[in-house]
């Protein structure tokens, strides 16, 4: 069964494929596009309260959903390109993350663990 987000990722290689832009998408390539693409989702935030950014007007989230499909794509390619399963990934980080921060320890708290938890 392919998964919605495998999909992605082969729709991408193929757009990729038939531009032959396979020789830009090297990893380094990928992680700046991806960066700068953050920034450009960043800037949307910038100067919004924090009540602004939770009910964007209607402009403003039709950018944000622009900037936000750009992170995805670049994520997803990078990903593709580097062989990584970003479920996976992000599963094993969501797991790590419970097991560092107890919801007892830490329920309103945006403290960080402490290095001997995090693996540091």
């Amino acid at each position: 069964m392919t998964t919605e987000l495998e999909h992605l990722a082969a729709r991408l290689r193929e757009f990729a494929r038939v531009r032959d832009w396979e020789q830009f998408h090297t990893p380094k390539n990928l992680v700046m596009a991806l960066a700068g693409e953050v920034g450009e989702l960043a800037a949307e935030f910038q100067w919004l309260t924090a009540d602004e950014s939770r009910s964007p007007d209607p402009e403003t989230l039709a950018r944000m959903r622009t900037e936000l499909g750009d992170v995805t794509l670049y994520l997803v390619r990078l990903a593709d390109v580097l062989g990584v399963d970003l479920m996976a990934a992000a599963t094993a980080k969501l797991d790590d993350n419970d097991r560092r921060y107890d919801a007892d320890l830490y329920r309103g708290s945006a403290r960080k663990a402490p290095p001997s938890a995090r693996g540091d």
